[in-house]
């Protein structure tokens, strides 16, 4: 947890000195991303909101994933983190956005989207969206702490640039 406490701090200290905020919407790791960033005191002034979009059907009425995404490509998939990333930045209104959906475990994996994978999206308020893919190894909470790190690490890339 140490590691993403320090993560926490730095990413606020970056967003509260250029005055802009972050939002998360979340699958695999249930809000875990947005307690991570919560924890730090003052986060309220960088941290907008975050949505825990475990379903389909919440990732189509709280972050706008179209229903022919979902049907196409599946939950855990680019195309839809992607939409999940747009729609959370756009609801909140904030600067940079952080979407995961994935497979934690220990059951629900198949041949294509085994235990581990993991589906990341990041949306910045210039319009750029940016995807990527992981496959990480352990237990459920393993695979969930891997997917924090790896959302926050990228997106303090994101805000340094």
């Amino acid at each position: 947890m140490k590691t993403l406490t320090s993560l926490a701090l730095e990413l606020g200290k970056h967003l509260a000195a250029s005055g802009q905020t972050v939002t998360t919407a979340e699958s695999c790791t249930g809000g875990g991303i947005a307690y991570v960033l919560t924890e730090i005191a003052g986060s309220s002034a960088w941290f907008e909101s975050g949505f825990v979009t475990y379903s389909n059907k919440a990732k189509e009425d709280m972050v706008g994933v179209s229903l022919e995404t979902l049907a196409a490509h599946g939950a855990v998939s680019e195309p839809v983190v992607a939409e999940m990333a747009k729609g959370a930045l756009d609801a909140a209104g904030a600067d940079f956005a952080v979407a995961v959906s994935g497979v934690a475990g220990p059951g629900g994996g198949s041949k294509d989207k085994p235990v581990g994978m993991v589906c990341f999206g990041w949306a910045l308020k210039n319009g750029q969206v940016i995807t990527d893919t992981q496959h990480f190894t352990g237990d459920r909470h393993q695979i969930r702490v891997a997917t924090i790190e790896h959302s926050l690490r990228r997106l303090l890339v994101e805000i340094q640039n």
